[in-house]
């Protein structure tokens, strides 16, 4: 059975992450409150990030860049997404 956690983004329970996404306390922090829904919304936000500034994965200050966009995108003001949001139909 999945674990459960009232996520702060999406703002309802659902199933929790499996294990810390960084090993730092804001993966910490995302693993007791951040659901897997949220995370695949976050993974598709940092692909653009990515993209948008031509960051290389390999780059320490990708890893800086990642985690304040993180803690910006999960638990900065107005990250909580509006409560009639549904997410888009999955493809394929």
């Amino acid at each position: 059975m999945a674990r459960m956690v009232m996520c702060k983004k999406l703002g309802r329970e659902l199933p929790g992450l499996a294990y810390k996404p960084f090993p730092n306390e804001l993966g910490q922090r995302i693993y007791d409150s951040i659901s897997q829904d949220a995370w695949k919304l976050w993974l598709e936000h940092f692909k653009m990030i990515l993209n948008e500034y031509r960051l290389a994965p390999a780059d320490p200050r990708t890893t800086e860049i990642l985690y304040q966009q993180a803690e910006q995108f999960f638990f900065g003001e107005n990250a909580q997404l509006p409560p009639d949001y549904r997410p888009p139909p999955s493809k394929g």
